[in-house]
């Protein structure tokens, strides 16, 4: 319900400052892989998600083709798969979550996380001039989101207190609420007519924030004894842009 308000705020808003000469709005449905990597070698990239970007835009035109663009929208199944290699003995991770068992897995583990973000973006949107009906754009920005949801599988997990690997468990206590990350796009945009404007590009955004909380997790090494994990797992993705401006 609170998701439902703050949207239909945001929506007045645009619909609002839409009036405006120098600004406009928009929508996007977009289609997004993403994966997550880690700054360990103990701990790969071994999986992709496929999700969706649902929001809107709004941009302010402060020079004829130079604009300052926001929005806010959701982004639903991001994150991917972490893979702790067989030279790890035994690794204790999401300890705090309501996964059943010792929280105690082999090496050779997958751990998919499926995390859903409200994000809200913040570029700088430089675009060409009119070529029939098209203009081109390039668009690096930043994005700020707020994690709602995270769930995690546990796979090919070979130790004795194996759980279910298709059992989607409630890990929103091992993921950090807030994300950070930096991007770069660009497209094209056809004119369909003097107020309305298909956009469609590509754009790649790179985590620089841990998603990950290290609380309670522990890497056992094969004949050693056990140490904290505290690496750190961002989340990437590479966005195909679909959506109409106003």
């Amino acid at each position: 319900m609170k998701k439902i308000v703050v949207f239909t705020a945001f929506l007045t808003l645009f619909l609002t400052a839409a009036q405006a000469q120098d600004v406009r709005f928009g929508f996007q449905l977009s289609p997004a892989f993403s994966w997550m990597t880690s700054n360990t070698n103990k701990i790969n990239s071994s999986g992709t998600n496929l999700g969706l970007k649902l929001g809107m835009i709004g941009e302010y035109f402060f020079r004829e083709n130079y604009s300052i663009s926001t929005g806010i929208g959701f982004h639903f199944n991001a994150g991917g798969t972490l893979f702790y290699e067989e030279t790890v003995d035994s690794v204790s991770i999401w300890a705090e979550a309501n996964v059943p068992g010792d929280n105690l897995y082999s090496g050779g583990t997958s751990f998919k996380y499926s995390l859903q973000f409200v994000e809200i973006p913040l570029g700088l949107k430089m675009r060409t001039r009119e070529f029939g009906y098209v203009r081109y754009y390039i668009e690096p920005h930043v994005v700020l989101g707020f994690r709602t949801q995270a769930r995690g599988n546990v796979e090919n997990d070979k130790s004795a207190s194996a759980v279910d690997p298709e059992e989607k468990y409630n890990i929103q206590s091992a993921v950090n609420l807030l994300n950070f990350s930096w991007g770069i796009g660009g497209g094209m945009e056809y004119a369909i007519s003097d107020n309305a404007a298909l956009v469609g590009g590509i754009a790649f955004q790179s985590g620089f924030a841990d998603v990950t909380k290290d609380k309670r997790t522990a890497i056992y090494a094969n004949g050693g004894s056990g140490r904290e994990e505290d690496s750190r797992g961002k989340v990437n993705s590479l966005v195909i842009r679909l959506g109409i401006m106003f």
